[in-house]
């Protein structure tokens, strides 16, 4: 049964149905750092049924300003399995399970997915994502962020490849550009689980200008 006390207000504003519909709703968030703790934040309490969130890394010290899933007693333990364990105290109907390895043994499984959430912060591994995501027939939403800048894209037909796939690393940041961008990616996420519209294959690049405005542009993706 649905508890309607717990998501009220959501309920308030697309109905019991659509809530409902929610639980049967299945996702993965691959990576569980800046991005993908905003992403099992936002998510996580939504009332998605079943949240898969991956990560082989652990938790450290200069982590968790950012990435705001963690504490300092969590310093040393698998993001992944942090993250999890929190969903489940702050959301008792939400099955949340962790997996401990990298990309490339998680995709082996076979799973099938509703939804696929990119949460790296490497390119390489978003164009193994983009491979199994089209594989799977499943749609996936990509966001990176660095400095004071970030793009987000809902992948359904447009070509990844467009991008210089390259073992960059990304520069400086600070706390609320990851939480803005993953807050961007998580509301798209979940307009596309409840069954509203979405733009798909449209990239945005937001950017803080030299007097502190932000910018944003969007441009059309080239299909496969």
């Amino acid at each position: 049964m649905m508890p309607e006390a717990y998501f009220n207000r959501q309920i308030q504003l697309w109905g019991r149905d659509v809530q409902q519909g929610l639980q049967d709703k299945k996702i993965a968030i691959i990576g569980a750092g800046g991005l993908g703790c905003t992403l099992a934040m936002a998510l996580g309490t939504s009332g998605i049924g079943e949240i898969h969130i991956v990560d082989f890394d652990m938790v450290s010290n200069h982590n968790i300003h950012r990435q705001i899933a963690f504490t300092l007693e969590d310093e040393g333990k698998n993001k992944a399995k942090v993250v999890s364990s929190l969903l489940k105290r702050k959301n008792p109907f939400v099955k949340a399970l962790a997996f401990d390895m990298h990309f490339e043994d998680f995709k082996e499984m076979g799973n099938r997915y509703d939804l696929i959430l990119d949460a790296t912060d490497n390119l390489p591994v978003r164009e193994e994502i983009d491979r199994y995501a089209k594989q799977m027939k499943t749609p996936w939403i990509y966001a990176s962020v660095e400095e004071f800048n970030g793009q987000v894209c809902f992948f359904e037909e447009a070509n990844f490849q467009v991008f210089n796939i390259s073992d960059h690393k990304p520069g400086g940041i600070a706390a609320p550009i990851v939480m803005h961008i993953g807050s961007l990616q998580a509301n798209f996420a979940l307009r596309y689980l409840a069954g509203l519209s979405v733009m798909k294959d449209k990239l945005y690049y937001l950017y803080f200008n030299d007097e502190g405005e932000l910018i944003t542009q969007k441009f059309g993706m080239p299909k496969v």
